[in-house]
C-alpha cells in the first residue's frame, strides 16, 4: 500500500498540483480516481470524504487533508522536498499559492471548463469573455514576475511553482497561448525538464 494516496482526476488542474509534487519529490503514492464529470463528489459518501465536494484529497497515515495549497504545504513538511528554506521564504511562497488560487486558477480552471467540458450550446460567451479578461491580467502579473527570474517564490523551485503552473500545460484552449508569454514559456520548459515531470493526462486517471 502506498504511503500516500491521492483522490484526483486528470482533468483537474488543482489535483494536477499535488500529484506534481508527490511525482517530483519521489514519493511512494498512487492516485485513486474521482468521476468528477459524472457527479462523484456530490455522492453521500464522498462528501464524508470531502465535505467541500471537491478534488483533490490527500490521505496520508491517518491524515485527510483537502485544498490543493494546504496539501502541497504539508508535502513539503512531510517530504522535506521544494520547501522554503526560511521563514520568510515560506510566506513569500505563501503568498504566491494564495495568489495563483484566488486570481490564476480559479479563472483558467472556470474558463477551460466552460470552454470544452459544457456542451456548446450551454457555453456562456458573456461568462466566458469575462474570466478571459481577468485570467490575461493574471497572466501579466506572472509574466512581470517572471522577468529576470527563474522561479516564483524563491531562487530555487517550490511548491509555489507547481500551484501557479498547473491549469497552464492542458492543451484544451481556454485563453492561454505560450506564443505571447514569452518569460512563462520559459518558466513551464524549467519545470518540465524537471526529474520525473509528467504531463497532468500521463500522470492522474481520468481523461479518455
Amino acid at each position: 500500500m502506498a504511503d500516500y494516496k491521492l483522490h484526483c482526476f486528470a482533468e483537474s488542474g488543482h489535483s494536477y498540483k499535488a500529484a506534481l509534487m508527490l511525482e517530483l519529490s519521489g514519493a511512494d503514492w498512487e492516485p485513486v480516481f474521482v468521476d468528477f464529470m459524472n457527479g462523484a463528489v456530490r455522492a453521500p459518501e464522498y462528501l464524508e470524504l470531502n465535505e467541500m465536494a471537491e478534488a483533490p484529497v490527500l490521505d496520508h497515515k491517518g491524515v485527510r487533508l483537502t485544498q490543493s495549497g494546504v496539501i502541497l504545504d504539508y508535502l513539503a513538511t512531510s517530504l522535506g522536498k521544494f520547501a522554503p528554506g526560511s521563514a520568510v521564504e515560506r510566506r513569500e511562497v505563501l503568498r504566491w499559492v494564495l495568489w495563483d488560487n484566488h486570481k490564476m486558477s480559479s479563472q483558467a480552471g472556470v474558463t477551460r471548463f466552460l470552454m470544452n467540458f459544457v456542451p456548446e450550446e450551454k457555453r456562456p460567451e458573456q461568462v466566458i469573455g469575462f474570466l478571459q479578461g481577468r485570467l490575461k491580467a493574471a497572466l501579466t502579473v506572472l509574466e512581470r514576475r517572471l522577468d529576470g527570474r527563474e522561479w516564483v517564490a524563491t531562487d530555487n523551485p517550490t511548491y509555489a511553482d507547481f500551484s501557479c503552473c498547473s491549469y497552464l500545460y492542458y492543451p484544451e484552449p481556454f485563453g492561454f497561448d505560450r506564443g505571447d508569454w514569452p518569460n512563462i514559456a520559459a518558466w513551464l520548459d524549467r519545470i518540465a525538464a524537471l526529474d520525473g515531470w509528467q504531463h497532468p493526462y500521463d500522470l492522474m486517471p481520468g481523461r479518455k
